[in-house]
């Protein structure tokens, strides 16, 4: 079928345009833009919402394999593609780890069923360890996209040395935490007099620009492609600028929950807003978001991480870190364009082109010949957010009960509508 999306606001990423005009899909992929409408063709009024490529999600957490009673492929797909989202790239932290050919084939075939497309990240060391290196060729001939360890920093520089070796001569990249292993153990904030009046264990935002700086030394010494996965402190973005500028294949990323919240968001120990690494000061958020607006930062994700209720219904510091954000990474997003600090055409460059050109995938543009992943929405559009309403198994996001701006309207993967809102 050949559709044609018209009186739509397209939001293209890579040429950072927003103007109105239509589109052309027929066989999945983008055929036209701005062109009449073929005479076979289904037309497609958008009423002057956005139009913009699809989010590609960069860091999600699925349950399965060990956990599926907190995240199926099912229920994350039908909560991407509510979201906006139409490409999962899922992380290795599973029980079992996805660290053998064997794991990464079963979980592809399991996430055949999810309405969204999924890719994989790998274990980058065997059992998420740190020590002895996985089979990065097979696991890359299976189809995993990158490798992680995610949240496990190693402590064996020399093994991680190697791993990196390994996969420099393969063209693998590497997802890192960038963390001090030691200064974080047993934190749950950030170092302040906030942390300190509430008894709370807190990490220097030193440990993250330590972490950072290791890394980068390796990746020097290397050659190694890499992605910092979330960098959330101020202290850090001098080091991230030197090396992209010195010419080292490197990228960071940042969730959009050390975008929009702070350390005082915690306020009486609400477990809901731990997160891995902990919130930051406000003046780091702005850094941060200032980090996206001038490309420093290349990646926005949200970092979904789906907790049951009786994991965070405890203290503080024993709750379980992260939230889920599939279905409010968009309108959280949102806030960042309300107040004025990024155009769509940027955050769209953060949530969709940088990630899917970083992992060589074809979606994320709005060109011709590009998959037709698609979300259509209302930037304006104002709603109480409640978490019994997210289609996710479990509700752990910090944001309900909260006014948000941002409502997705209709979704398409390969040209397939997978979400029509109500």
């Amino acid at each position: 079928m050949t559709l044609h999306l018209t009186n739509a606001r397209l939001i293209d990423p890579e040429a950072l345009t927003d103007a109105t005009g239509s589109l052309t899909i027929d066989n999945g992929v983008i055929v036209a833009i701005n062109a009449a409408a073929p005479k076979s063709a289904t037309l497609l009024d958008c009423g002057g919402m956005c139009l913009a490529p699809g989010i590609v999600d960069w860091g999600v957490k699925i349950g399965e394999p060990g956990e599926r009673h907190r995240e199926s492929f099912r229920s994350a797909g039908l909560a991407a593609a509510a979201g906006g989202v139409t490409t999962i790239v899922a992380r290795p932290d599973t029980s079992p780890a996805i660290d053998t050919p064997e794991t990464l084939e079963f979980v592809t075939r399991r996430a055949a069923e999810s309405v969204v497309r999924i890719r994989h990240m790998a274990a980058l060391t065997k059992g998420r360890l740190g020590d002895e290196m996985t089979e990065i060729g097979f696991l890359r001939d299976a189809g995993a996209v990158a490798f992680t360890d995610v949240f496990h920093v190693s402590t064996n520089t020399k093994a991680l040395a190697r791993a990196l070796s390994y996969a420099r001569s393969l063209g693998a990249l590497i997802v890192c935490h960038p963390q001090e292993p030691g200064l974080s153990a047993g934190a749950a904030a950030t170092n302040s007099k906030f942390a300190s009046l509430r008894g709370l264990p807190g990490v220097s935002p030193m440990a993250e620009r330590i972490g950072l700086d290791r890394d980068l030394g390796l990746i020097e010494m290397t050659g190694a492609r890499y992605h910092a996965d979330q960098i959330t402190t101020a202290r850090s973005l001098p080091a991230l600028e030197r090396a992209k500028a010195n010419g080292l294949d490197v990228t960071a990323g940042v969730s959009i929950h050390h975008l929009t919240l702070n350390e005082l968001d915690v306020g009486d120990y609400r477990t809901f807003f731990k997160m891995t690494p902990p919130l930051r000061s406000e003046d780091d958020r702005l850094a941060m978001v200032q980090a996206v607006a001038d490309g420093l930062i290349d990646v926005i994700a949200s970092f979904h991480t789906p907790a049951d209720e009786e994991s965070k219904r405890l203290p503080f510091e024993e709750a379980a870190s992260g939230a889920v954000g599939l279905q409010t990474l968009l309108p959280a997003a949102m806030r960042l364009y309300h107040a004025g600090a990024v155009s769509l055409p940027q955050l769209f460059r953060a949530l969709a082109l940088n990630p899917a050109k970083r992992l060589g995938l074809p979606q994320g543009r709005l060109g011709e010949g590009a998959p037709a992943d698609l979300v259509l929405f209302d930037p304006d559009a104002p709603f109480l957010l409640d978490r019994f309403t997210l289609k996710s198994k479990s509700k752990n996001t910090p944001f309900d009960g909260q006014r948000m701006e941002g409502k997705v309207l209709a979704t398409w993967v390969g040209g397939t509508q997978v979400f029509q809102a109500d």
